[in-house]
């Protein structure tokens, strides 16, 4: 048996989400800043009049801020709140990976990025990261 997933870079970090929870990619969208938000909220992006909440994963993952020249992607995941965009650095394919491939998160990651990482998939000369979405879209 095999899973698809979309993937995409943070960093160094190479990353995946079943491509059935991401509703979209996105090219990165002006944002309106909201005041007194978590550090992680970059701002509000407006989708066709759906006011969607962008977060960046750099921050998320304890990483250093995105060099003001690399422009992040928006990839919009559905949420049990709405739609919530996360700010990525740039967006993979789509992979089919065999469900046997999965690990569990080594303990060798930085705790920032265990916690976001629902386990692993060793490919050829990468590591699939596999997001765990629930905890990447909380707001804090």
């Amino acid at each position: 048996m095999s899973e698809q997933y979309s993937t995409f870079y943070v960093g160094d970090l190479f990353f995946g989400i079943e491509v059935v929870k991401v509703q979209e990619v996105l090219r990165y969208q002006e944002m309106t800043g909201v005041p007194l938000a978590p550090e992680g909220v970059r701002g509000l992006i407006n989708l066709r009049g759906q006011i969607v909440t962008a977060l960046d994963m750099r921050h998320r993952l304890g990483l250093t801020p995105r060099p003001p020249e690399v422009t992040p992607m928006n990839l919009v995941m559905q949420s049990d709140e709405g739609a919530v965009s996360l700010l990525v650095d740039e967006i993979g394919d789509v992979l089919e990976v065999d469900s046997d491939c999965y690990e569990r998160v080594p303990d060798t990651l930085p705790a920032a990025q265990r916690e976001m990482i629902a386990g692993v998939c060793k490919l050829d000369g990468k590591l699939l990261l596999v997001l765990n979405t629930e905890r990447a879209m909380q707001m804090q």
